[in-house]
């Protein structure tokens, strides 16, 4: 397994092809459906995957508001990651939108009820004080990245082994007014289909440390797909090694973000 500290594999999630200056100003945010219907946050619950480092939210998105998002992120106009990645990144070979848009990244932490989850967490029916909950997530929670992409993966398409970065930025939101230094801490993706949708394969998969170097490593840990559920993982330097896994039949949909706190 690839050592951590070498970084032979990043993401280049949050590095998509740059734009000219013209289509940077041409570049409008899509017309969004409304993020409804939604379940009550009485009826959500985070659930530890991996104690401290993987945890997941079923039932976050409803199956109706996941089956509008699907026909309407079909239309818009994707792009296919090249298969031949730059030296040091991934192979990841998919279909993705990419736009800075925080009225969105608004909508979807206080519109949903991720605000809440997030910022009193309770895991496993266990509340965290505020230290704690400010340790998991690594400070102070500000809400989610503004930077929103959009995966789609097809039969035959992966993400191959690979790390997620974290990213300094400044945070704007309709709740934070004023620009804040913040940095990125988690990854968040929102699955969109699943078996149930006709989409097989694409488990996200996780390979944990071994406790030492003479120790086997623990075996991995798969993230099966659900529609409507939201997946939260730690990304960084306490990122675990993690692919995407090939599609073998039907389309695999997410919504990706990252969860910002104060720098």
């Amino acid at each position: 397994m690839p050592s951590k500290s070498k970084q032979t594999k990043k993401s280049n999630a949050s590095t998509a092809p740059k734009a000219t200056a013209a289509e940077e100003a041409k570049q409008q945010p899509p017309n969004w459906p409304a993020i409804q219907p939604l379940l009550p946050s009485s009826d959500l619950s985070l659930v530890s995957l991996l104690p401290d480092q993987i945890l997941t939210i079923p039932h976050f998105w409803t199956s109706t508001l996941c089956k509008t998002y699907v026909n309407f992120l079909a239309s818009l106009s994707l792009t296919t990651t090249p298969g031949k990645p730059k030296k040091g990144d991934a192979v990841r070979v998919n279909d993705r939108f990419q736009i800075d848009d925080p009225a969105f990244a608004e909508k979807l932490w206080s519109g949903t009820a991720l605000r809440e989850l997030l910022q009193n967490p309770i895991i496993d029916g266990e509340a965290l004080n505020k230290d704690d909950a400010s340790a998991l997530w690594g400070g102070e929670v500000l809400g989610l990245n503004s930077n929103v992409r959009i995966y789609r993966y097809s039969k035959g398409q992966f993400f191959d082994q690979h790390y997620d970065d974290s990213n300094n930025i400044v945070f704007p939101s309709s709740s934070v007014p004023s620009a804040v230094p913040a940095k990125t801490t988690w990854t968040l993706l929102l699955y969109l289909t699943s078996p149930a949708t006709g989409c097989q394969g694409g488990e996200t998969v996780f390979y944990p440390d071994p406790p030492s170097k003479r120790d086997a490593a623990p075996p991995p840990v798969v993230a099966s797909l659900e529609v409507g559920m939201a997946l939260l993982h730690r990304h960084g330097k306490d990122c675990l090694l993690h692919e995407g896994r090939e599609v073998t039949e039907g389309e695999k949909w997410i919504i990706r973000s990252d969860i910002c706190v104060k720098r």
